[in-house]
């Protein structure tokens, strides 16, 4: 989501006439998008955020920005703390920052704020449906941060997607705090799969995937989408968080063990080869050793081909940090992220050796350290070598060596190339 904003953000300056460079100092105006979903993430940015104090006393004419889910309604604290910063934005709040600048330029601003759809897009891209989430998960700071769930209407989002494949894109990301539920806001109700159906028919769109989604919202027609749909991968983020039944209760998760068994189950009857990534959080409040092996035994079971695996940290302003007890010992969550590391490597080693001989289907996303990088329809990294430009195709690559985190293979065929090189201006199409 934060990357999705900064892409949109920064298509906002584009038009009115700035450009990206690397060098924070030496950039006229520097944006800190945050990520709070962690202590250590909220801890990196207010580090980064304090590193420009000084630079920013030296530099008064320069403009320093800090958005994302940091900033909450009420901003006093921040600005408090920070001082040197000129503005703060919520998440999707680019209006401040691109009325600022326009302002110092003495330009007009409608344009740039009508449609900010990336200029510029890499081959895969983010679109952004649903903003918010009405979930309030106990150990959850982002309801309070990003706000109630806010739906995007299909035919803005179908245009948008359109934009974006004629700028080059052939693979799109819908996201969401909670996908599944997409439409559930509108007066007259539409989902996540009726999304799916549109986005489909989109000519010279080559794939279609989604992230992030709750078991609770996981309905029949998203599975019947992801089965039928040509277009729409074979994956799914699926977050269990907790093994316990227990735990799943204090973290308001309103399902059980057994509820989400089935519901993987259900997926994979009917989309055999489903790849299916999950989220776990270990040592949250009061859990036991029994308890996290609920969580152990998922992994094995489930032989999920990734998982996100972090220890519980309390999030101040969540219910869990109001009513529950952190409880369990730093080093304890440790030991039991590492458990898990160590037995979801072996069940990827194993997912991916199956693979071993076959022949996948990779979209061509860049070329890294001499070799070109994309991934199959289930979000498998393929690596392989050849001379030709194969950015942004649809080739066939026979794998021939396998490992838990990627995949390395020969090309079998050759698709007529179409060059993506392409330069875009930086008006709208």
């Amino acid at each position: 989501m934060n990357k999705a904003d900064s892409e949109r953000l920064s298509s906002g300056l584009e038009q009115l006439g700035l450009r990206h460079i690397s060098d924070t100092k030496s950039a006229d105006i520097v944006v800190a998008n945050t990520c709070v979903v962690r202590q250590s993430s909220e801890d990196k940015a207010s580090g980064f955020i304090d590193s420009f104090k000084s630079y920013k006393r030296a530099n008064p004419e320069k403009l320093f920005a800090v958005m994302g889910c940091m900033v909450g309604p009420d901003n006093k604290n921040l600005k408090e703390r920070f001082p040197h910063v000129d503005l703060f934005m919520r998440p999707q709040q680019f209006e401040p920052l691109i009325e600022s600048v326009a302002n110092r330029l003495n330009m007009d601003i409608e344009s740039c704020i009508k449609n900010l759809t990336p200029v510029r897009p890499q081959i895969s891209a983010y679109v952004p449906i649903i903003h918010g989430c009405d979930k309030f998960c106990s150990f959850c700071i982002i309801p309070y941060r990003r706000g109630r769930e806010k739906s995007r209407t299909i035919e803005e989002l179908t245009h948008e997607c359109e934009l974006l494949v004629d700028r080059g894109v052939r693979e799109i990301t819908l996201l969401g705090q909670n996908v599944d539920s997409y439409g559930h806001d509108f007066t007259q109700k539409k989902s996540l799969a009726d999304l799916l159906y549109a986005i489909n028919e989109i000519p010279n769109l080559l794939r279609i995937r989604f992230l992030t989604s709750h078991p609770n919202d996981m309905s029949p027609d998203i599975i019947e989408a992801v089965a039928t749909l040509p277009k729409v991968c074979e994956h799914f983020n699926l977050p269990f968080q907790a093994g316990a039944d227990r735990i799943l209760e204090i973290m308001r998760r309103g399902y059980t063990n057994d509820q989400y068994r089935r519901l993987v189950k259900s997926i994979r009857s009917q989309i055999p080869d489903v790849s299916i990534t999950t989220d776990l959080i270990v040592g949250f409040c009061s859990e036991t050793d029994a308890e996290f092996t609920k969580s152990h035994e998922m992994i094995r079971d489930m032989k999920f081909d990734k998982v996100h695996v972090s220890p519980y940290s309390t999030r101040k302003g969540t219910i869990a940090d109001r009513k529950l007890q952190d409880d369990v010992p730093q080093l304890e969550k440790k030991e039991r992220v590492r458990k898990i590391e160590e037995l979801q490597k072996d069940v990827a080693i194993r997912n991916n050796q199956r693979l071993l001989g076959t022949t996948v289907e990779v979209l061509v996303e860049t070329q890294n350290k001499g070799k070109w990088q994309g991934r199959t329809r289930t979000d498998k990294l393929v690596f392989f070598e050849h001379h030709n430009d194969f950015t942004g195709q649809l080739v066939n690559v026979h794998i021939s060596s396998t490992g838990p985190w990627s995949l390395q293979g020969k090309l079998i065929n050759t698709p007529n190339i179409t060059s993506r090189k392409t330069t875009f201006p930086i008006a709208l199409k």
